[in-house]
């Protein structure tokens, strides 16, 4: 998994750069959106740092609470 994640760290990079620019748009919280995630707020921290991999489920959850589409959560990858 980590030779897998190396591989693709710029693909993840950009994923959590726009769950947090998406997540800042609609301004709200780590905090908030773990809430509406029932996940910690340090995991969306790991997510949007590319330190976390966040499953299918999570990223359709997150796209769900910040109410975009997945494509914008995908812009760029």
């Amino acid at each position: 998994m980590e030779k897998d994640k190396s591989r693709h760290l710029k693909s993840y990079k950009t994923l959590g750069k726009n769950i947090r620019n998406l997540r800042l748009a609609k301004k709200i919280s780590q905090e908030e959106l773990a809430f509406r995630i029932y996940s910690g707020r340090s995991y969306i921290g790991c997510i949007e740092r590319a330190e976390k991999i966040p499953s299918l489920a999570i990223i359709l959850d997150i796209r769900k609470a910040l109410g975009c589409k997945l494509e914008d959560i995908f812009e760029n990858i």
